[in-house]
């Protein structure tokens, strides 16, 4: 019984022996070859194959899925990474060096030239520059902006400034809060922003006179000169725009991300840029909107930040009086003549004319 089943098996293993000599032979295979080199019998690349599939694979195409969800079968998205290049390299050096910038270009500023003064000083009289509903229409939108300044500026430098200070747990419940006041106040800002350009746009139309304010800087680089302005001077109006236009546009950016794969402005945007000469994608995924989105919401945001600071020095400690505008809406009148003259005149004018009107 014993020899019969040695003898068997020695059979068994003569005859695997031959096929594989066979094998060998004929298909001209190498097993170790086979393992070193990633080839495999027949026709099949195996290993060799992995730089045409990866490259398939970086370029985003898909394959097929049970999932849900035009993206669900996309393995890599590679604009993933030029998004993050973008958004950790050019926007957050940029960034910071704008903002950081002005400021070290305000204190510089400060220490040259010192606290613009009422040249006249103050006359002990006022006029009103500003009504409560003007007041409350500034203050709305430019307290909702320094909140979601600071929340924004949070996402990009947070964990890098904040989270060393103060900690994980404290950073992340300051992180949560920073969110839910970054969503809901954006509501109070658009509110704001809104209000702002219907009380205001009419004083806001470039003309003539703004070119010699212009021309004279504004009276802000030598003591004793005060150009003509009316209510708004060129540097306001150039601030008026800028947080319209720019506050509009992070509006639009931030309900695209505030609802998510629900918008297509930037395909949109581009196939009217690609009419004027401009050479840009229009078959954008959801998900690559979502990317520009990002880049361009905090890209305005970062220019808004950098004007809105400059505004705040000369509203406040760079010039005498003008905080007043916004406080209690009355300013000095010697302040309102240096600074708005023209405006002075027609608001004079007028009530010259209301008092003279009932005697008539």
């Amino acid at each position: 019984m014993l020899t019969s089943n040695l003898i068997g098996n020695k059979v068994i293993g003569f005859t695997l022996a031959m096929l594989l000599a066979f094998l060998t032979i004929n298909l001209n295979v190498n097993p170790a070859a086979a393992q070193s080199k990633g080839e495999v019998p027949g026709q099949a690349l195996g290993l060799n194959s992995d730089a045409d599939l990866w490259r398939f694979i970086r370029n985003g195409n898909s394959g097929n899925t049970q999932l849900k969800g035009e993206l669900a079968a996309v393995m890599i998205q590679s604009e993933g990474d030029n998004w993050r290049a973008v958004r950790n390299g050019p926007v957050s050096v940029y960034g910071a060096v704008g903002v950081l910038g002005i400021v070290v270009l305000l204190a510089g500023f400060y220490s040259w030239r010192g606290r613009i003064t009422i040249d006249a000083g103050p006359s002990g009289k006022t006029i009103e520059r500003f009504g409560t509903i003007d007041r409350f229409a500034h203050w709305l939108m430019a307290g909702s902006f320094v909140i979601l300044a600071i929340t924004g500026l949070n996402l990009l430098y947070g964990r890098y400034t904040l989270l060393p200070l103060l900690g994980p747990e404290a950073y992340t419940a300051f992180s949560i809060a920073g969110k839910y006041a970054h969503n809901y106040l954006s509501f109070a800002f658009m509110a704001g922003l809104t209000l702002s350009f219907f009380l205001w746009v009419k004083h806001n139309i470039p003309s003539k006179v703004d070119v010699e304010w212009l021309k004279a800087g504004g009276g802000l680089f030598k003591k004793g000169v005060h150009p003509p302005a009316r209510k708004f001077n060129a540097g306001q109006k150039i601030i008026f725009w800028a947080v319209m236009l720019g506050g509009l546009s992070i509006s639009l950016s931030g309900i695209a991300l505030l609802f998510p794969f629900q918008t297509a402005m930037f395909a949109k945007t581009f196939g009217v840029l690609n009419m004027i000469g401009f050479d840009l994608p229009t078959a954008l995924t959801a998900l690559q909107e979502q990317q520009l989105n990002q880049l361009w919401h905090g890209i305005v945001s970062l220019v808004l930040m950098t004007i809105i600071v400059a505004h705040i020095y000369i509203g406040s400690v760079g010039m005498e009086g003008a905080l007043d505008a916004m406080n209690s809406g009355k300013v000095d009148r010697n302040w309102a003549k240096e600074h708005h003259g023209l405006w002075v005149k027609e608001v004079d004018a007028a009530a010259k004319t209301a008092k003279a009107s009932p005697a008539e």
